[in-house]
């Protein structure tokens, strides 16, 4: 793992939408005060703020180090924002900050403001991790990578969402935003249904006001029958996240979740996959890790084999973290396993677009859906 302070590194300004992504997600992007938003710390894509490149949206880190010293930057122009290399405009046109969903501006009855309930994802997706605390957060077993407590810290979020204010804040982000699908995940409560039935619960809520496709993620649970439970509550989709394919990495990255190890979790990909279906079932893999290249991909392959798609993310150096001060993967290795992961899935007859809801169907803390139209 390179845990080299952020090296500007000489790559040339890429040319084509999708290796520009791959770029701007490694290296950042300095908004230089122009645009406000993103949040520190906390679940899901945090340190990153929410465009529209060429009108795909997308998260871009603003707020971590790399950011800090990335080449790419922000700049106002006669018609809206200018995107830039080096302070030299770049023959990319369009980008454009997502702007602040309009149900943030509302509280619960009790008080509550929508935003720490839940918040927007890319440009459509409304997300929520409705238990903050986690098992795995002493810092003896807190997996190196994650700010999940950090956002409880800070106060810009609250311990546990009850299902009825998710389903007030779902109700009010469809009619006033026009969010266009839900993600729901969660800490780890225990070690037996891992958040599962509370998750199932939150479901039930949110199907009382809205028939948007919901997807949830938790860790795999002790029970199978549980992936039926949340199915039958109304969930559409399930992210059972491995993190790394890599066993050796995830020992040494997450101390604690890694004890589920590899096999336990294809055996749940088997078992979601009857329950949920081929392309409805997913599983995060970050790239960065010190993980080898072909454990990777023939764990991708082996997961897409099965139905699962592996939702593939460059690490971001999140502030806080144990992984604060590592460098992210280059784009030449991002390319690389890009291209070669969406090669895999069109064998495998999967995409994103085929996906109901969650981080795959959204898309925009990767560049994976950009290389699967490229085959």
């Amino acid at each position: 793992m390179n845990s080299n302070k952020y090296v500007k590194q000489a790559v040339a300004p890429a040319t084509q939408l999708e290796s520009l992504l791959v770029d701007l997600q490694n290296k950042g992007l300095r908004t230089e005060g122009i645009t406000k938003g993103g949040r520190r710390g906390g679940a899901g894509p945090t340190d990153d703020q929410a465009f529209l490149l060429q009108g795909q949206a997308v998260m871009i880190p603003t707020l971590n180090g790399p950011a800090e010293h990335s080449p790419y930057s922000l700049a106002q122009g006669p018609s809206g924002l200018l995107l830039q290399y080096e302070g030299k405009p770049l023959p990319f046109p369009f980008i454009k900050a997502v702007r602040r969903p309009k149900f943030y501006e509302l509280s619960t009855k009790d008080g509550i403001p929508y935003h720490k309930i839940a918040v927007l994802h890319g440009a459509d997706v409304l997300a929520s991790t409705v238990i903050q605390n986690c098992i795995r957060w002493a810092p003896d077993k807190r997996c190196k990578f994650c700010a999940i407590g950090h956002s409880l810290e800070q106060g810009s979020t609250i311990a546990k969402k009850k299902p009825e204010h998710l389903a007030e804040v779902v109700k009010a982000a469809e009619e006033l935003d026009g969010i266009k699908h839900i993600t729901l995940t969660t800490g780890t409560p225990n070690e037996t249904d891992r958040g599962a039935l509370y998750l199932a619960e939150c479901v039930r809520s949110i199907r009382k006001v809205s028939q948007l496709p919901i997807h949830v993620q938790c860790e795999p649970p002790d029970d199978d029958s549980l992936y039926q439970v949340l199915k039958d509550a109304g969930a559409n989709s399930i992210g059972l996240h491995v993190e790394s394919f890599d066993e050796e990495v995830r020992k040494k990255v997450m101390p604690s979740k890694s004890q589920i190890s590899l096999e336990v979790y294809f055996q749940a990909f088997e078992k979601a996959v009857a329950v949920f279906g081929r392309n409805q079932v997913s599983t995060y893999v970050i790239i960065g890790l010190g993980e080898e290249l072909e454990k990777t991909l023939e764990g991708c392959r082996r997961a897409a084999k099965l139905g699962v798609y592996p939702f593939i993310v460059p690490l971001r150096p999140l502030r806080g973290t144990e992984l604060e001060n590592v460098s992210p993967p280059s784009s030449d290795l991002m390319l690389e396993v890009y291209r070669r992961v969406a090669t895999i899935l069109r064998e495998e007859n999967l995409s994103s677009a085929a996906s109901l809801a969650g981080c795959a169907k959204c898309g925009a803390c990767s560049a994976l859906s950009l290389f699967e139209k490229l085959g």
